[in-house]
């Protein structure tokens, strides 16, 4: 410390500057410095300022309510999502232009002093080391997002920095993702040099990572997945909460909810099956496995499709009030997931055993019985009544995809991209392991294929050395080929929709092996190497002078 010391006061002497010797400090344990005081394990909330606020009484006028907002920005580092608990504030001096229009509102002053009761719990901040993995938690709501960075040493979590904002009307309107996702770069911004000194660790029970890698994604989350791509950022699956603090912070994260149609006594479905003379069958579907709403929605469906041929109907017309299923039948929508294209693929399969078939969209207030008969259906069997017939189904309709097992080929440039895209597997070399991820921002692997990533056109399916050579060959000599040069060729494979690090290079090579490229390319009179001036040595023997005596002498 006294190093550093004299080395600050040759500095100052150097420059010529001097110091007060009433407000300097040196050698001391703790003392207050930059509007917080330091202690020996990191730095706290300067007290006179948490008094500041804690004494101030309820605001009666708007300049008193800008005091308030301005005493809180000086401790919103240590306030975790300090953005969510000042939104009552802000939102006064927002519907407040004019002192005219200034309300003080009960809820205002519930927040107040809820505010002024976490003031008195304030934790005590702390700094890495160089070098020193830190954590992240997101947190995001309605009205604000959030985070905290902190350190884990020796199994203690100990806050380093707290970062909030409100959320503008259009992020409101984000999904949960999509907020977390503007939390964690906020405070990539906000919090730059941690992340540029530290590798972090995310912990959300979010896929996160998963998120940023979709070839289709948003234009705001594709241009943060680039801004966040320069960070050594590791996405983990959340643990449980080892400090109160930190507990407090993420109790506010809402829990994610899956939208599944199975409850703890199953999922239930109606049908009502009506002839020409108006006689009505009612079915009940209970469905004992797991399941969506539209994977019963679809099971229903079929069920009646094979009730309806077991009871010998030849012409059938169905109602259903899932859009989703109507607008894949009528090949209106398309079946993107492999689960809604095996029922689609079972559906039409029923539907050719019928003469005529017809399927139309009906609002859900206009089939309110069959809706009826699925409530009871996801109850209890036993409150159905002696006319309605129950079916009960404990296992998908469809078969589940057989894993088949191939094997791999040799290593090559994909494999380290690879792992890390499916993995999350990085080289033990830090500097080959930020290589991977800079290059990993411009590709994408969907079902087990690399693509790469191009600015205005479709993504181009990565290929290795063996079915590059190959791609060349039959570009440049195939059955379409033109004999073409290497800017050509590279261009035709880029149109095809391949691509491979060093085409350029690759096709010059593979086109220098061609025979008949050799055999017939134009023959060109131009040297193979250029042509370089030699002076002679006797300059008058190049114009053929001969001197045949002495000059004459010049009169005058």
């Amino acid at each position: 410390m006294l190093r550093d010391i004299e080395e600050t006061i040759e500095t100052l002497r150097s420059i010529n500057m001097k110091l007060n010797p009433a407000k300097c400090s040196f050698g001391m344990e703790e003392g207050k410095f930059l509007g917080v005081v330091v202690i020996g394990n990191g730095f706290k909330a300067n007290p006179d300022k948490v008094q500041a606020v804690s004494r101030m009484p309820s605001p009666l006028s708007l300049k008193e309510v800008q005091t308030l907002n301005g005493r809180f920005i000086a401790l919103n580092r240590f306030r975790a999502n300090h953005a969510a608990k000042s939104y009552p504030f802000v939102s006064t001096l927002k519907n407040c232009l004019k002192k005219a229009y200034f309300k003080w509102t009960a809820e205002v002053e519930q927040a107040f002093q809820e505010v002024n009761k976490c003031l008195m719990e304030l934790p005590t901040l702390t700094a890495p080391y160089e070098g020193e993995p830190l954590t992240l938690y997101l947190s995001a709501s309605d009205i604000a997002v959030g985070a905290v960075l902190l350190m884990d040493r020796k199994n203690v979590q100990t806050p380093i920095y707290y970062v909030s904002r409100t959320l503008s009307d259009p992020e409101t309107r984000y999904s949960m993702l999509e907020k977390l996702v503007l939390a964690l770069f906020y405070a990539a911004r906000r919090l730059r040099r941690y992340f540029q000194g530290h590798p972090i660790n995310v912990l959300t029970g979010y896929k996160l990572k998963n998120v940023l890698s979709k070839p289709e994604l948003s234009g705001r989350l594709e241009k943060w997945g680039i801004e966040l791509g320069e960070h050594a950022i590791e996405y983990k699956h959340r643990p449980t909460i080892k400090g109160q603090v930190l507990a407090e912070f993420v109790n506010e994260v809402p829990q994610h909810k899956e939208k599944e149609s199975s409850s703890s006594e199953g999922s239930g479905a109606g049908l009502r099956l009506v002839n020409p003379e108006e006689h009505e069958f009612t079915y009940a579907i209970k469905v004992d496995f797991k399941s969506t709403n539209d994977e019963v929605e679809y099971e229903a469906f079929l069920a009646g499709l094979r009730i309806a041929k077991q009871l010998g109907v030849k012409h059938l017309e169905t109602r259903v009030d899932s859009m989703l299923i109507a607008g894949q039948i009528n090949g209106i929508y398309e079946a993107k997931n492999d689960v809604m294209a095996s029922y689609l693929s079972q559906a039409k399969n029923l539907i050719c055993q019928f003469s005529s078939f017809n399927i139309i969209h009906i609002k859900r207030s206009e089939n309110k019985l069959a809706d009826a008969l699925s409530k009871l259906a996801s109850t209890n069997l036993e409150h159905f009544a002696k006319d309605i017939r129950v079916e009960v189904l404990d296992h998908p309709s469809i078969q589940q995809n057989q894993v088949l097992v191939i094997q791999t080929g040799t290593e090559s440039w994909m494999t380290p991209i690879i792992a890390y895209l499916s993995s999350g597997i990085l080289p033990t070399e830090k500097a080959e392991a930020r290589k991977i991820k800079q290059k990993a921002l411009n590709y994408q692997l969907n079902d087990g294929v690399l693509y790469r990533r191009s600015f205005l056109g479709p993504l181009l399916r990565c290929v290795d050395a063996e079915d590059a050579n190959y791609l060349i060959r039959e570009i440049h000599e195939g059955i379409c080929g033109l004999h073409a040069g290497p800017r050509m060729t590279v261009a035709k494979l880029m149109n095809a929709g391949y691509y491979w690090p060093g085409m350029h290079l690759d096709v010059v090579q593979e086109i220098r092996k061609c025979d008949s490229c050799q055999r017939y390319a134009p023959n060109t009179l131009r040297p193979k190497n250029e042509f370089f001036p030699v002076t002679s040595a006797w300059p008058f023997q190049k114009w053929a002078v001969d001197i045949m005596g002495p000059f004459p002498e010049a009169p005058g």
